[in-house]
């Protein structure tokens, strides 16, 4: 089974390009929508996050808006929550992987924001990063609830720069032209992925532990 990773840095398009590839029938694992549903009433994350930082807490369900004010600008409370939320979500993405797996799935896709930035490029067999200019992502970034530019660039200082991104991926697509024109590429770079041919082994199943790239990883 091959393995898409999609990635893209802050109001890149990212969302968009995922939808795009559902409505082809493709099966996306979103590990935002994924950390969202575990932060929910009954998610695995919520009682944790609910001892961690009960200001958070809003009418029962946790205020995704206050919690990032909470850990904004504090690294170590942002590293508390990441670990419990990464573990998490890293579970359920294995769960994914072996369910379409089974299923006689022959392509995935993984739709992980923060690919680069924690090591996901080594369980991905193409990676494809959507980029926009930076104007265009500024201004989609500003137009979301709460978000102020000083949060957007704290944001993008976490996260590896678009350049870097662009050139370790497979495929750039573009989302800052129109929906038509990032379609298109969609739709090209889904052809190239069927004609290439490896000369590797699929990253789903792992082989155990034949490189060091794997530990750590959503495999381990």
């Amino acid at each position: 089974m091959k393995v898409l990773g999609l990635t893209g840095s802050i109001a890149m398009g990212k969302s968009t390009v995922a939808k795009m590839l559902m409505r082809r029938g493709i099966k996306v694992h979103d590990s935002d929508a994924t950390a969202h549903r575990l932060m929910a009433p009954g998610g695995a994350a919520f009682n944790r996050i609910a001892e961690l930082f009960p200001s958070a807490i809003v009418n029962g369900f946790i205020d995704r808006q206050a919690l990032g004010k909470i850990v904004f600008g504090q690294p170590d409370k942002l590293k508390q929550l990441e670990r419990i939320s990464h573990p998490l979500v890293a579970k359920e993405t294995r769960k994914f992987l072996a369910q379409q797996r089974r299923s006689r799935q022959n392509f995935v896709v993984l739709d992980i924001p923060l690919l680069f930035e924690t090591g996901g490029e080594n369980r991905c067999d193409f990676i494809a990063c959507v980029s926009a200019p930076v104007f265009i992502q500024q201004r989609r970034a500003l137009a979301r609830p709460g978000m102020t530019e000083e949060k957007f660039l704290s944001i993008k200082a976490r996260q590896v720069p678009d350049a870097e991104k662009r050139l370790n991926s497979d495929y750039i697509l573009p989302s800052g032209l129109g929906l038509a024109v990032t379609d298109h590429a969609v739709s090209r770079m889904l052809i190239d992925i069927a004609d290439r041919r490896l000369n590797r082994p699929s990253a789903w199943p792992p082989a155990p532990y034949k490189n060091q790239a794997f530990k750590g990883s959503i495999y381990a």
